[in-house]
Parts: structure tokens; C-alpha cells; sequence
């Protein structure tokens, strides 16, 4: 049996991992779990699965849940609570499933703690990838991949070693735009930006999807990940997300991970690493598909991808500014109050007036993240 402490249980990604949880109750238990506003759900997920611990976002919150869950879960709030969720000492491994940047300082207490950690939340690696990684290596703790794109590569890599690879090839959809032209996507609404052809996903990640920042973020995230400089990761356009990544090894040789479009699949592979376990679901039929298709990545037409590589290669705080620009910008799309192209511009202006730091400390990228953010607002 497995303890697992869920950060961001009622997102997407936190769903479908409680979906594992659900499906193999004998394999694992959830142990502690934090979410954000959403106290409807987390009620019903309190009392199916009976964790001892339980975060919320804010005090009100906590006080409304705690006169409504049973006396024997322990319920806190804030940055405080996110902690002692993420370093729950019952728990095994710590599944970081929330969104945006709130997941560093989290992430690096579970760190010290000794925590294995399965990471969803790619924030955490574009904002402070240095600090974290460096924290990892120090305290010998495991980073399991939970993107179904590093997924692919890290098990690709199993049994492989690193100084044999090339290069490592990154996989995307295309998002809901893929077949827009920069024309076509002046005045496209939030409902059509939200329409993803192929996962099931929650509203920020199909922003940044739609706007291939996600992509951007994922190389940045394996660069951290896998320690690979950015001019040995590629993007390719490959519509059916049937791929999830590959690498390309010095001898020629290319190794894929293919699989159905479903994050439990990534997500139950990081909960019972280094084994597997049976999972229900569809099998791949590539009989049934027939073709896969592949296109390259133009980077004038998804202009966040070309900042993330341009912000990763400058490194430092870049990747900072990068990462809250677009969070602040996606926010304003998503409360209608920019446009689709507005994002990009966003981030470009925040990028061009950032002086870099390269070695910022914890407290200086907090700074820049905040400034970053009250920046984007001014611009409103």
C-alpha cells in the first residue's frame, strides 16, 4: 500500500489521479490532499476516500469545511497548509498537481522532507528549475514525471544511458487553433480557445495548449528534467497525440512511447514506478488509426513557443518573468478582459523590460514573479 499526498486534487490532473487511487484500492491510499476554492467537490472527495489531512485556499473556507467533514481530518489553509500536505509524514510520494507557481515552495519543503515527488506542475521547473533541481540532487530525491510528454521520454530512458542521447523530440497536439492562421485568430472567443481536439483538460493548460506556450513550458520543464541543453529538444506537430515523445539516439536510432490520449496512463506510471500495474481502459489500435502525422513547429506562427526557448537559453529570472507573464495574461483571457493575441504581446513586453538575474535566490523570484504580475495588471 502506498500513501499519496495530492496536491491540486480538484484539478484535472488531481481528478484523474484520484481516478487511479479509485481504481486500485488496494495499491494506494490518499493520505492528504489540498485544493483551491472548489468545497463542493472537495466534500464529496473527503468522504469517498478519507484522508487525514485536508489544505484549502483560505480561512473561511476551512472553517465552513470543518463544520461539515468528519472531526478525524484535519483541515488547514494557505501557503501553511500546502506545506504540511506536501510533506505529510504518512505519505510516500507527493503527487503535485496544482497550477502555477504556488507549487514551488511546496515542492522544495518536500524536497527537504525526503519526499518522492510525481510533478504535474510544470510552474515549479519554469520558475525556479535551478533551485529545485539543485535541492533534488542534493537530497536524493526522485522527480517522477507526470506529463504524458516527459513521461514518454523518462520511459524511453529506462535502461538507456544518458550520454547516448541526441536528442529529445517533444510531441504537441497543435491545440484548438492548429489549423488558424495569425489572421483568424484576432477575435477568437474564450469557448473556441477552450475546444482541445484531443485532451481533456483544465482551462489554463488549454489556454497555454491553444497557444502553444504549454509546449514552450515543456521544454523548459525538460531541460530541468532530464538535463539537456535547449538546442537538443525539438517540437513537432503531430495531431493525433498518439506519440508522446521520443528520443533520438547518437546512433540514429529513435525510441517513442505511444499510447491512447489519457493522462491516468502517465499518471498511474509515476504513482507505482519502477513497476506497472494493470490499468482498464481503450488499447491502442494502430490498425484502427492507420496514420500518424507529423509537422514541423513554426515558431512565427506560435510565437510563445520561440519566447520559451528564448527565455530558456537566457535563463536566470527570464524564465520567471516568462512563466507569470502568462499566467497573469491567460487569466485576463479567460476573465474576457484581453484578446487571444494578447497574450503574446503580454509576455513580449514583459520579457523585453525584465533586466535578468542569473542565480536569483527564493525570495528574489518571488519579487520578480509578484512585480511580473502587477506589471501585466497595468496594462489592462
Amino acid at each position: 500500500m502506498k500513501n499519496i499526498s495530492l496536491m491540486g486534487a480538484t484539478g484535472s490532473i488531481g481528478l484523474q489521479t484520484l481516478d487511479v487511487v479509485r481504481e486500485h484500492p488496494e495499491e494506494f491510499k490518499l493520505t492528504a490532499m489540498s485544493i483551491g476554492k472548489n468545497i463542493e467537490e472537495a466534500r464529496k472527495i473527503i468522504m469517498e476516500f478519507n484522508p487525514g489531512l485536508v489544505s484549502v485556499q483560505c480561512k473561511e473556507d476551512a472553517d465552513t469545511l470543518s463544520r461539515e467533514i468528519p472531526s478525524s481530518v484535519k483541515v488547514l489553509y494557505g501557503e501553511e497548509g500546502l506545506v504540511e500536505v506536501a510533506c505529510h509524514q504518512d505519505a510516500d510520494l507527493l503527487v503535485n498537481a496544482v497550477l502555477g507557481s504556488v507549487g514551488l515552495y511546496p515542492t522544495l519543503q518536500a524536497i527537504e522532507a525526503g519526499k518522492t515527488i510525481a510533478i504535474a506542475n510544470k510552474e515549479t521547473l519554469v520558475t525556479a528549475g535551478h533551485l529545485v533541481m539543485e535541492a533534488a540532487r542534493r537530497k536524493g530525491t526522485s522527480l517522477l514525471p507526470v506529463d504524458s510528454e516527459h513521461s514518454a521520454i523518462f520511459q524511453a530512458l529506462q535502461g538507456e544511458k544518458e550520454k547516448n542521447v541526441e536528442k529529445l523530440i517533444i510531441t504537441a497536439s497543435g491545440g484548438s487553433f492548429r489549423d488558424r492562421t495569425r489572421e483568424e485568430l484576432v477575435d477568437v472567443t474564450v469557448h473556441e480557445a477552450l475546444n482541445h481536439p484531443n485532451w481533456s483538460m483544465g482551462a489554463k493548460i488549454t489556454i497555454d495548449s491553444a497557444s502553444m506556450m504549454n509546449k514552450g513550458l515543456e521544454v523548459i520543464e525538460a531541460h530541468w528534467l532530464f538535463d539537456i541543453p535547449y538546442d537538443q529538444i525539438d517540437v513537432v506537430q503531430h495531431r493525433e497525440s498518439i506519440i508522446h515523445s521520443m528520443i533520438q539516439f547518437h546512433d540514429s536510432s529513435v525510441m517513442a512511447q505511444l499510447g491512447t490520449p489519457d493522462m491516468r496512463v502517465p499518471i498511474q506510471y509515476a504513482l507505482t514506478y519502477p513497476d506497472r500495474i494493470q490499468r482498464p481502459g481503450k488499447r491502442l489500435n494502430l490498425v484502427e488509426i492507420g496514420k500518424l502525422h507529423f509537422e514541423e513547429m513554426d515558431q512565427n506562427r506560435f510565437r510563445c513557443l520561440a519566447f520559451a526557448y528564448e527565455a530558456g537559453r537566457i535563463g536566470g529570472s527570464m524564465t520567471t518573468v516568462l512563466n507569470a507573464a502568462n499566467e497573469a495574461s491567460v487569466a485576463l483571457f479567460l476573465e474576457n478582459k484581453i484578446s487571444f493575441l494578447d497574450i503574446e504581446t503580454y509576455i513580449e513586453k514583459a520579457l523585453s523590460a525584465h533586466n535578468v538575474i542569473h542565480t536569483p535566490d527564493l525570495d528574489t523570484i518571488h519579487e520578480i514573479d509578484q512585480h511580473t504580475r502587477r506589471l501585466v495588471a497595468g496594462w489592462v
